[in-house]
């Protein structure tokens, strides 16, 4: 008897398990969704999007949108994707600039709980570019040239507080040296600027320079993270380039608004895992200097909180204010 009642139990679990799941959310994605960019066309982010946007339209079945909302380090982006409906049809790609945010500026949002994250998309290093008529040739020359001329060298971020200008100043902590920050708005107008040659040095999004990196208008001195990347196999990290255990990591991830449904949230966690588990896209974010990520909806929330908390002692240690 008490079987038959457990099965009985189970079945009405079932049930109202099924019956949670809207006829909506079960035929999602019915109508083209938004994807909202946080930072300008031509960087790093856009180059990713506008690809994982491909890769989510074979999926889904349903045309994915690229929409470019740049400013504040990304949190324009953020608030517009964040305040949309949460019904699935408005994503934003975040990338770790977003957990270092917390750290400088005034968040009028909880950064873990008042967004859904879906899944971590991509990780890979920076790599550190000077335009090419600038002197220095690799990490031990551009140190000398800085302790002889602190402050002559402008380095180019994609904004202020986002993890390229952290990066940079990481740097300038652990070699001593001293440099000026120029700010923009984005990776795009950054690299045009320094190939232009109005900025020196850029710690960037491996996917936007490499092709300059190619085609000789920019020099690549070295990668962020500690192990050197299938694109640039000669090109060294920093760590072995005088700063050993120098690492900063350059990631992106999915999320969507506070309260997204689970069952919105598990269908597109599983399209984007299956989109990174193809050898065309392990290909490509190789190719760009990345690797694909993955993972479970648990594993990105985990990560960005901790993330947020081990930023927050860099931007301590370094003494960051937001300008």
């Amino acid at each position: 008897m008490r079987s038959a009642l457990s099965r009985r139990l189970a079945a009405a679990g079932a049930l109202l398990i099924a019956a949670a799941v809207s006829p909506a959310q079960a035929d999602y994605p019915e109508r083209p969704i938004r994807l909202i960019v946080t930072f300008v066309p031509g960087g790093g982010a856009d180059l990713l999007a506008r690809y994982l946007g491909q890769a989510l339209t074979t999926e889904l079945k349903q045309t994915v949108v690229v929409e470019n909302r740049p400013g504040a380090g990304g949190m324009i982006g953020v608030d517009a994707g964040r305040n949309a409906p949460a019904d699935g049809y408005t994503l934003t790609l975040i990338s770790s600039s977003y957990t270092v945010n917390p750290s400088l500026y005034r968040m009028t949002f909880d950064p873990v709980a008042d967004i859904t994250p879906i899944v971590q998309v991509s990780r890979g290093p920076l790599l550190v570019v000077t335009n090419p008529d600038f002197k220095v040739k690799n990490v031990a020359a551009l140190i000398d040239y800085a302790k002889q001329h602190p402050g002559a060298i402008n380095y180019a971020s994609s904004g202020q507080g986002s993890v390229i200008h952290l990066a940079n100043e990481l740097f300038n902590r652990r070699a001593g040296v001293t440099m000026t920050h120029i700010p923009y708005k984005g990776g795009g107008n950054a690299q045009n600027d320094l190939m232009a040659g109005q900025v020196q040095l850029y710690f960037a999004a491996t996917a936007s320079a490499l092709p300059h990196v190619a085609s000789g208008k920019m020099n690549a001195l070295a990668v962020t993270t500690p192990h050197r990347i299938a694109a640039l196999p000669d090109v060294p990290t920093i760590a072995e380039s005088g700063l050993p255990g120098f690492d900063a990591t350059l990631w992106y991830g999915l999320i969507g608004p506070k309260n997204l449904p689970v069952p919105i949230v598990d269908k597109l966690n599983a399209a984007v895992n299956r989109a990174l588990q193809t050898p065309e896209a392990r290909e490509k974010l190789l190719a760009d200097g990345a690797e694909p990520a993955g993972g479970t909806p648990a594993q990105f929330a985990a990560a960005i909180g901790n993330e947020i908390s081990q930023w927050s002692q860099v931007v301590k240690d370094l003494g960051i204010k937001p300008e």
